[in-house]
């Protein structure tokens, strides 16, 4: 039957096969389609709702640190299999060939507008940025070298919190970081902490919220647990804006929300002001 042979479409082809994947990107907050490179030029960040997407430890150092002046530290730090946890060494080895990152954390020393700081900043693309033995070691490392070299620290944290696969090595890192804090307090030097999304578990309750300063980007979720969690065990119903970075700004946990394409300035106003 002929006369139900539709004709292809002129110019067809094959180029819907050859179409990248990548070429457009959906917000997961409104709904917008935005072209990769608009959504690149505007430093990841939605076009029409100011969405902030999550980005790698070297663009958010790029983005921070005064071109040339970031010297990585400690990067051949990578975690082992303590406690003989099934088949994690092939899940790290498997995410340090995906991600090219030893862990879940790059620190290196920097300057922002001129002004030294060692800086940590985590990636949530390593194990969803969880915080194992190698994470705390090198953010107590770059305290410990800001401390020997009078400089500020910056820590920008995105992560789900303790390595589950570390257990108590993991959950040591919160002391530990902490108490390398203490030691840069009690030496006059300034701590920035910069919290994104999303900032949860053990890293927001150790380091992450004690800074002399706190930011946090927009809308970003900041909290111990999460709010399925928490209403499950509470079993109350959370206010809205529950665990976002503008109410935790309106309960007084963090100082100020900073947008991505401000928080360079921000930081070197914040350090020009803070160091000794």
């Amino acid at each position: 039957m002929g006369i139900f042979n539709k004709p292809k479409l002129r110019g067809a082809g094959n180029k819907r096969e050859s179409m990248p994947d990548d070429l457009w990107t959906k917000c997961t907050d409104c709904g917008e389609l935005i072209h990769a490179l608009d959504l690149k030029q505007n430093l990841n960040v939605c076009t029409k709702c100011e969405h902030h997407f999550l980005i790698g430890s070297h663009e958010r150092i790029q983005l921070l640190a005064d071109p040339g002046s970031f010297q990585e530290t400690n990067a051949g730090l990578f975690s082992k299999n303590p406690l003989g946890f099934s088949k994690y060494e092939d899940k790290i080895d498997m995410l340090r060939e995906k991600t090219k990152l030893n862990d879940a954390v790059v620190t290196g020393s920097l300057t922002i507008e001129g002004k030294p700081a060692m800086i940590a900043v985590m990636d949530f693309k390593f194990f969803a940025g969880s915080m194992g033995s190698v994470v705390g070691e090198k953010i107590t490392r770059a305290i410990e070298q800001a401390i020997d070299e009078k400089k500020a620290v910056i820590i920008v944290s995105a992560s789900s919190g303790a390595r589950m696969q570390e257990g108590m090595l993991s959950l040591m890192q919160m002391a530990k970081t902490c108490a390398a804090l203490a030691r840069l307090s009690e030496a006059g030097l300034p701590y920035i902490s910069v919290m994104t999304h999303p900032t949860t578990g053990g890293v927001t309750a150790s380091f992450a919220t004690i800074g002399d300063i706190n930011l946090a980007e927009p809308k970003c979720m900041i909290g111990f647990a999460g709010p399925r969690v928490v209403k499950e065990t509470t079993h109350q119903d959370l206010p809205p804006g529950f665990q976002t970075a503008e109410f935790m700004l309106e309960h007084g946990l963090i100082d100020a929300i900073v947008k991505r394409s401000k928080l360079r300035a921000r930081l070197g106003a914040l350090l020009g002001y803070m160091l000794p």
